[in-house]
């Protein structure tokens, strides 16, 4: 079938659709219908149906006669490590784990905080966090302790895994000072926490509180799969909220198991025993679809990567680990490929690998520049496919289907909406516009499977961050357009959220950081465009008056302050003292019109303006930083 065909079978009988989908998952009870609306506009998917995450990414290859296939293939080009871990080997461990949590007190519905480098273990710790039916939260490794503290608080975890350290090219990170300093800082204590060694920097451990990773799992009972409901939440994942407070999007089981089985050959065109590689982070969304269940639940071979795009040892790290395991489709983001292309624009990298296996790569993150796509295509000599999709949605909302059909490509487009998808552009009165012109992407619900169905305990707050603005529709925060032919265009975000090398960092935190130095009174923080990282951080504080320290000091403080608070993961790296922020009559910040400005793009004088002056002043500063 061609995309228009299986597009118009969704919107035809898009119930009829799910159900058939739904038949490639193992149920231990098939739900009686796929769309739950009793509760709309909160929606859920395949309710009644009973069914394991674990046991559909795991145990069933098993019995199915996968055993001896390779599930998890971890490359870390930094410690010179690699290990490979068959589907009998991974029930075996993940298991094992489970059944230590499960002896701690570790029941259904319980919370568990993940908070790990990318080593295979942390996938087992979300496999084994699913099977016994508790609901994991996975926090990047690289947040600071209050970030991490804050995220305690919210989802009230039973217990912490961790490991002892993360390592970066040329540096180990210790992760166990700063979940003890989480843990000291949070209101909410877990139970227990299990602490997976590692020799680049063992941790002490608190008696009675912290367990080693491998003493716990000697003396358990290896846990069976517990079937859920299919909408209990497999898992929480936070993610940047404007207001600074992490906003912690929920997973169902049962939907998010059906869809990313259905991408996985539809959109990334791969069988069950194809190994698929998504270059990025479990704490972040890809991670979880795209490096532990998307894969592993359709039965194909997954890498886990600890390194870089470079320096780990060189830009071509990426083509060796290709061409090493036979990987035949490749996901990233992005400013890798930026990165990539820095050190080595006429790719002698890619000349050295065989890269035969490769049949397609998708980016995806932040927008795909055109000039890096064009670059990869021509290095690679398969198609490029940029697609488009949000930690809410956990899945692509556009995409060109390889899979089904391999449409044209359009530079500058994420492609066609996928099937579930009812992707509407709307004026600021929720009118749909014509085809060309710029508008608020918004998608008619219901929102199909796998999507999120509400906020962890902010029921309220997922109503007025989404469905609010345009009555029956889910509100991307994105804006953009389509063409004739229905294509996509994502052209900006609508809110204040912005794109750090494919990690969404809200500036409203970066403000309330920067606003907490006793020495600044008020301050605002923009996306600027970063060749690199597509953007970032640029920041500008008014001093306190009666303040006379040197101006330099002030800031290189308020750059500490973001490293601390928020971790080096923001890039915060450029702030500057200014007299006065540009504003409205009403007081508000001109935020656009300063990233305009730092950007080099034409903008209007807004008729709102306080002081036209000042915006003098903030040339002044950013010609002072090199943004002219």
């Amino acid at each position: 079938m061609a995309y228009n065909d299986v597009y118009a079978a969704w919107q035809a009988d898009p119930e009829g659709f799910w159900m058939d989908a739904a038949k490639a998952i193992s149920w231990d009870k098939p739900p009686s219908k796929a769309l739950f609306d009793d509760n709309a506009p909160l929606y859920e998917w395949f309710s009644d149906g009973m069914v394991n995450t674990c046991y559909n990414a795991v145990d069933r290859h098993v019995e199915n006669g996968r055993g001896d296939q390779i599930a998890i293939i971890y490359d870390s080009p930094i410690t010179g490590r690699q290990s490979k871990i068959t589907f009998a080997e991974l029930k075996e461990r993940v298991a094992k784990l489970a059944g230590g949590l499960r002896d701690k007190g570790v029941q259904k519905g319980d919370r568990v905080i993940i908070y790990m480098p990318m080593v295979a273990e942390a996938l087992v710790a979300m496999l084994a966090v699913t099977r016994i039916g508790a609901v994991h939260s996975v926090v990047f490794g690289g947040f600071a302790s209050n970030e991490l503290a804050v995220r305690i608080n919210d989802a009230k975890p039973k217990a912490i895994i961790a490991a002892s350290c993360g390592i970066e090219p040329g540096r180990v990170i210790a992760y166990k000072p700063l979940l003890d300093g989480a843990i000291d800082i949070a209101t909410h204590k877990p139970d227990f926490t299990v602490i997976l060694q590692r020799e680049e920097n063992p941790a002490d451990l608190i008696d009675e509180r912290d367990h080693d990773w491998n003493t716990l799992q000697e003396v358990a009972t290896p846990a069976d799969c517990l079937p859920v409901e299919g909408n209990h939440p497999a898992y929480i994942l936070y993610t940047s909220g404007t207001t600074g407070q992490p906003k912690g999007v929920i997973r169902h089981t049962g939907g998010h198991l059906v869809a990313l089985n259905w991408t996985m050959k539809n959109i990334y065109n791969v069988d069950p025993g194809d190994v698929f590689w998504a270059a990025s982070d479990v704490g972040w969304v890809v991670g979880h679809s795209y490096i532990t269940y998307g894969p592993l639940v359709h039965g194909n071979t997954t890498i886990v990567f600890e390194g870089k795009p470079v320096g780990t040892p060189d830009a071509g790290t990426f083509w060796r680990v290709i061409s090493e395991h036979n990987v035949k489709s490749f996901f990233t983001a992005p400013t890798a490929f930026r990165a990539v292309k820095r050190e080595d624009p006429k790719g002698e990298f890619v000349k050295k690998y065989d890269l035969s296996c490769l049949k397609q790569v998708y980016l995806a993150g932040e927008r795909a520049d055109p000039d890096t796509i064009v670059w990869a295509q021509d290095q690679l000599k398969v198609p490029v496919i940029d697609h488009w999709w949000q930690t809410e949605t956990g899945y692509a909302i556009a995409a060109n289907p390889l899979g089904i059909e391999e449409l044209p490509v359009k530079l500058g487009s994420p492609s066609v909406p996928m099937p579930g998808y009812d992707v509407q552009i709307l004026d600021e009165g929720g009118h749909p516009m014509a085809a060309g012109e710029l508008g608020a992407i918004a998608i008619k619900l219901p929102l199909p499977p796998g999507t999120l169905p509400t906020l962890w305990n902010a029921e309220d707050r997922f109503r007025s961050s989404y469905l609010t603005t345009f009555p029956g529709y889910y509100e991307t925060g994105d804006a953009g357009y389509k063409d004739e032919d229905g294509y996509l265009y994502i052209m900006a975000r609508t809110d204040d959220v912005i794109n750090v090398a494919g990690h969404r960092l809200s500036t409203g935190g970066m403000e309330e950081v920067l606003a907490s130095h006793p020495d600044v009174a008020e301050c605002a923080v923009i996306g600027v465009t970063d060749q690199l990282k597509g953007q970032l951080p640029l920041g500008f504080i008014c001093l306190n008056a009666g303040c006379d320290r040197p101006h330099d000091e002030v800031s290189a403080e308020c750059v500490k302050l973001v490293r601390e608070k928020i971790g080096p993961v923001a890039a915060f790296k450029l702030c500057v003292v200014v007299d006065r922020l540009p504003k409205t009559r009403s007081g508000k910040i001109l935020r656009a019109t300063m990233v305009s400005i730092a950007d080099g793009r034409d903008y209007k004088m807004p008729a709102t303006i306080d002081d036209p002056a000042i915006l003098d002043e903030i040339k002044d500063a950013l010609a002072g930083l090199g943004y002219s």
